[in-house]
């Protein structure tokens, strides 16, 4: 088994987050000695709890690996590590970049230079969607790709715009668990004519925490951020941060002092997000990448 199938059993097992694989790639970088390692190993060394050891370890010696990537490969998921080259390159250039992705549909698409992402409320206001129709019909003309999180509100509608361009949707769950339900008809237009992505495992179910987490992803696939319509705490602004993070533009729509549905985007503008009135001020912006 090569280092890269390795990895991919590793995501694979209980116990094992981000920091873990961190860890156990800088004390053992080739992965040569992690079906040897004992519990009591696990604990020492990546500095596990002993419980996240145990199902750590119980998975990494009884998973059916190969019945599994069997499934995977039937369904059309394909599988990208961050050892293999077809990895993201903008994606790449994160603080925390996934180890594993897990997709359907044009892996090609993760690779466009072109890449804006677009998130927001999942209540917008009729005005918000007509904003966002405006601002996004020239980058479907000339072909970008739009990334977002298959949400409801301002995500879900930015993939149904851009269906005639390129669109990549990034899951908070396994790609076997799309989330939300009301979103499922779309889902299927997408991983059979764009891309679906996920960092968990197929079977993984949506958890409220996941959401969060896959944030950094849509900002990180992407030249710059497009944020649409978010309150004042939402997951929105929490894509905005880590696009800031991630040294990438945010761009956002301004909106009225009184609608609770732009105290988010005015706050970003106010803290130094680039306010957006037509698609050029965006354009302008990341010409020169």
């Amino acid at each position: 088994m090569n280092k890269r199938d390795k990895l991919i059993h590793i995501h694979h097992c209980r116990g094992a987050g981000w920091k873990t694989i961190k860890k156990l790639l800088v004390h053992d970088p080739e992965l040569k000695h992690i079906y040897h390692m004992s519990i009591e190993d696990l604990c020492t060394y990546l500095q596990m709890l002993p419980h996240h050891a145990k199902v750590f370890f119980e998975d990494l010696h009884q998973l059916d690996m190969s019945t599994l990537l069997s499934e995977y490969e039937k369904d059309g998921i394909f599988i990208i590590t961050i050892f293999d080259h077809e990895y993201p390159s903008h994606l790449k250039e994160i603080y925390d970049p996934p180890w594993v992705l897990y997709g359907m549909g044009q892996p090609s698409l993760l690779n466009h230079h072109n890449i804006l992402s677009v998130v927001g409320t999942r209540k917008p206001s009729k005005l918000g969607l007509l904003s966002l129709e405006k601002i996004l019909a020239p980058f479907v003309d000339r072909k970008w790709t739009i990334v977002s999180g298959l949400a409801l509100g301002i995500d879900g509608y930015a993939h149904q715009l851009s269906l005639s361009s390129y669109t990549v949707a990034v899951l908070g769950s396994g790609l076997y668990c799309p989330y939300p339900r009301q979103h499922r008809a779309l889902f299927n237009k997408i991983i059979s004519d764009h891309a679906a992505i996920s960092e968990y495992p197929p079977h993984t179910s949506p958890q409220k925490w996941r959401f969060p987490e896959r944030n950094r992803i849509i900002s990180g696939l992407s030249l710059g951020t497009l944020v649409v319509e978010a309150k004042e705490r939402s997951g929105s602004l929490i894509t905005a941060d880590q696009a800031l993070e991630q040294g990438r533009d945010v761009f956002a729509l301004p909106g009225s002092i009184l609608d609770d549905n732009a105290l988010g985007t005015n706050k970003l503008i106010q803290q130094g997000a680039k306010l957006v009135l037509s698609s050029e001020d965006i354009l302008n912006e990341l010409k020169f990448y």
